[in-house]
């Protein structure tokens, strides 16, 4: 992942390298926005709680594994730094929803519901799925979403397998859609094939660790060619997706 992220550091460009521009409105006045947003203060106070509780939880890994090796007994202060977004990418995944506005959004790996608080209160007006495997850390999620007395979210908890197709047949549309669960290849090209078929012209997605594992490399280089995609920003710890039908096909490496 070094190696790959030096890689990413020469590759990728600023605003002054992007000639798209959608992608350089993008860039400007979201992913390089400073502003320091109304939610960011009580997610981020809720942040600094969850880092100091030593509760050992027992996890169930449905995915790839994490940082943390085989272990299935991890504390809430290590899910927190291990599996949880850092506050730059959360934050943007708040300015992503707060630009586009989508009115269904997914989120497949719940966690401890940072990033959920996030989305959700980006546009409380939307609706959002979110869909965790493991029980433990789910209950932990919601009583986050009780502490910040969060009314838009529906959570599932159970297998991505099983799970994902029940949630999706509830969903007219994918406005949004967050990939945080499972980092193999095959099953994320499952899940995005899944997703594929409701999304529209104004659809986001956005996959997470797209460098995490060489299968993850693989699936993240098969999802950008496939036909429907037109648009790809590779933030390194981040892939963004758009399927804009009037913007040529390109994709991005930018700096972040």
């Amino acid at each position: 992942m070094l190696f790959d992220y030096i890689r990413y550091r020469f590759k990728s460009k600023n605003e002054h390298g992007v000639h798209s521009p959608f992608v350089y409105d993008l860039l400007t006045t979201v992913i390089y926005n400073n502003t320091e947003y109304y939610a960011y203060k009580e997610v981020e106070e809720l942040r600094l709680d969850l880092s100091r509780k030593n509760t050992v939880l027992k996890c169930v890994d449905l995915g790839a594994g994490s940082y943390l090796g085989k272990t299935n007994s991890r504390t809430i202060k290590q899910l927190l730094h291990y599996s949880v977004k850092p506050p730059k990418y959360s934050k943007l995944m708040f300015r992503l929803v707060d630009r586009f506005q989508p009115k269904e959004l997914l989120e497949l790996g719940t966690s401890l519901g940072i990033t959920s608080a996030y989305l959700s209160k980006a546009s409380p007006s939307s609706h959002l799925f979110t869909i965790e495997g493991c029980n433990e850390i789910a209950s932990v999620a919601r009583e986050n979403f009780e502490k910040l007395n969060l009314q838009n979210i529906t959570q599932v908890e159970g297998v991505f397998d099983t799970c994902l197709p029940e949630v999706l047949n509830k969903m007219k549309q994918l406005d949004f859609v967050f990939f945080d669960g499972n980092h193999r290849k095959q099953a994320t090209l499952n899940y995005f094939n899944a997703c594929l078929p409701k999304a529209h012209d104004s659809s986001v997605f956005v996959f997470d660790d797209i460098y995490w594992s060489t299968e993850m490399k693989e699936a993240w280089s098969e999802i950008k060619t496939n036909p429907k995609v037109s648009v790809t920003i590779d933030l390194f710890f981040m892939g963004l997706v758009f399927f804009r039908k009037d913007q040529t096909k390109e994709h991005f490496v930018l700096k972040f």
